[in-house]
């Protein structure tokens, strides 16, 4: 028997394996969350960024090779490249760009890496993109509501959103999530519902983000 797909809310998985991430090509799938912890290493060199004070806002147009080996990210946080823990940092960046290469397989990645003290998208929305990759390596993580939750139709309105954070869900620093959007095929009208984190003064993030641009 066929299932009418929109008849039936998305679901949201979560698991300690990457190899959860591949659950998002499940078709009735619109969130996959790795709940990975971050390496020692690449912890410290994040902690370490932020703590310096100093802004960061770098984009990369990533074009990927056949083979898919892991990308040379030379000029990314250059300027940070004297902490400890930065080799391990660009490597598991490396790692991320590859493993998201793979799944869909893309040949041009968009990179996003930011330092934020300030919600950068304080109201839930969807994404008018296929798919996108989100970590936070420190600080507080995205928000995203199950399917019912709040109208789509009242997305962006204020006085509809869910009081306080009792419905949502929230990704923890280190976790890896494949946010599927408005543009995935068959996903028209299901696009995960997400928002960036509240920061109290004084408290920062730095998030990186992954695009499939092709």
């Amino acid at each position: 028997m066929l299932v009418n797909l929109s008849s039936c809310p998305p679901r949201q998985l979560q698991g300690d394996s990457p190899d959860v991430l591949a659950e998002v090509l499940r078709d009735e799938v619109n969130l996959a969350i790795w709940q990975r912890q971050l390496p020692p290493h690449v912890q410290g060199f994040a902690n370490s960024l932020l703590g310096l004070g100093e802004p960061l806002a770098e984009s990369l147009c990533i074009e990927l090779q056949e083979g898919y080996d892991s990308p040379e990210l030379p000029t990314l946080a250059a300027g940070f490249a004297d902490l400890e823990g930065y080799q391990g940092f660009v490597a598991d960046v490396g790692w991320l760009v590859r493993a998201f290469a793979c799944l869909v397989d893309a040949r041009r990645i968009g990179l996003r890496l930011r330092r934020l003290d300030r919600a950068m998208c304080p109201r839930f929305h969807v994404d008018h993109v296929p798919l996108r990759l989100i970590t936070t390596y420190v600080g507080a993580g995205s928000q995203w509501l199950r399917d019912g939750a709040m109208s789509r139709s009242a997305l962006g309105d204020p006085s509809a959103e869910p009081a306080g954070d009792v419905d949502n869900q929230q990704l923890a620093a280190g976790h890896v999530a494949l946010f599927k959007g408005e543009k995935w095929l068959g996903n028209e009208g299901r696009g995960i519902i997400h928002r960036s984190p509240q920061l109290t003064p004084g408290e920062s993030r730095l998030l990186l983000t992954l695009d499939w641009l092709g």
